[in-house]
């Protein structure tokens, strides 16, 4: 039995299509509205999938589409996060036969086909991973330098397995020893999952993570970036709660907090808190917010403030956290800023055994606050 499958995010596409195969169904996928009608007068498919929320042609006109215009009784099934009660009323009005809201599991989608279509393939008991459908999508970018002993690569696998929603941008910056080697194995198999972006001369930190922000941005699918240390100091789990939280709010961007509370795992060496502790102290007056924790390297950004926050090169080395707030601050004003910040705190945080940041670096800090603070004054 044929399906065509219709969504303009290709990060839901992927393993709808990947898991619909493996259970012996011929999928045919399209990632705009108009293309979709096309193929389903040419493929003439037993079952079509579509999505709601589609530029210029919605999923709505597709469906008035097919039973409108071609007068088909070809079962529909919408797969949308939209869950205006008018639209939805409206397309079972119009005769579709299922509405899946995301998000979803890949097993939930599937039992639904097999009950509106048959079941197609021998594979159709086998177990499958329970990937889940995510209503959105999300860019992560992840500076690496030197990261040979260090990348996790199989708590990363696990994860862009079960989330269908998310893309991992890893940044080579410019390393020494066998990273781009490893990245490159990590990618291989998962390409529509995992981009490897390389940079051939070691920039620093602030440089990787802004090439590898803007390269993202260049997607069209991904609704939310941000960016995430390679050595999961903030683990995955931790992030994707920065995520729900952008998705379900008004803020722009939305950053994680090692501050301590209840329930909370968070490890750190007590030097190393009581420099950070005065370093924070400065970053509040110089933003005159009261951040508890800027330097987190776990953040989340709605897409239409990257451009202002990454456009132009950063002026210091570490501090490039600080010089975002104060790029945002400046381009929206003190009170528009405060409203569309968050700070989320992490259930669990632990200082990596390897960090590049020395007690040295962290005294250093302090020079390059006065430089920010005096550049813009």
């Amino acid at each position: 039995m044929k399906i065509l499958a219709i969504d303009d995010q290709q990060l839901v596409l992927l393993p709808l299509e990947k898991r619909l195969v493996a259970l012996g169904y011929q999928v045919k996928t399209e990632s705009n509205g108009k293309a979709g009608m096309e193929s389903f007068e040419s493929f003439q498919p037993d079952l079509v999938i579509v999505d709601m929320n589609m530029p210029d042609v919605s999923g709505l006109d597709v469906v008035k589409f097919i039973r409108n215009i071609k007068k088909s009784n070809t079962p529909i099934m919408v797969l949308s996060g939209n869950t205006n009660d008018e639209i939805i009323t409206e397309s079972f009005d119009l005769g579709i036969n299922d509405y899946m809201k995301k998000p979803l599991s890949l097993n939930e989608i599937c039992a639904r086909v097999k009950r509106l279509i048959g079941v197609e393939a021998i594979n159709s008991t086998k177990n499958f991973n329970n990937t889940i459908i995510e209503q959105r999508c999300v860019g992560v970018v992840i500076p690496c330098y030197n990261e040979e002993e260090r990348l996790l690569s199989v708590e990363f696998l696990d994860f862009v397995d079960k989330h269908s929603g998310y893309h991992l941008c890893f940044v080579n910056d410019g390393s020494k020893d066998n990273t781009l080697e490893v990245l490159n194995k990590l990618r291989k198999g998962r390409e529509s999952f995992i981009t490897v972006y390389d940079c051939e001369k070691n920039g620093g930190k602030a440089e990787a993570v802004r090439l590898g922000m803007l390269h993202m941005a260049k997607k069209t699918d991904l609704d939310y970036i941000g960016f995430l240390d390679a050595d999961l100091s903030t683990d995955l789990a931790d992030f994707d709660d920065l995520v729900s939280t952008i998705e379900n709010s008004d803020y722009k961007i939305v950053s994680g907090s090692r501050i301590s509370r209840m329930g909370a795992d968070i490890t750190k060496e007590s030097a190393r808190k009581v420099i950070s502790l005065t370093i924070n102290f400065i970053i509040r007056k110089i933003l005159q917010m009261e951040f508890k924790d800027t330097q987190c390297g776990a953040k989340i950004f709605h897409k239409d403030v990257i451009e202002i926050a990454f456009n132009n090169k950063f002026l210091t080395k570490w501090l490039f956290d600080v010089e975002i707030f104060i790029r945002i601050r400046k381009h929206f004003g003190l009170d528009r800023a405060k409203q569309i910040l968050c700070e989320k705190p992490l259930k669990r945080w632990i200082h990596a055994d390897g960090s590049k940041l020395s007690m040295k670096d962290s005294i250093k800090i302090m020079g390059q606050l006065g430089q920010i603070a005096w550049v813009l004054r």
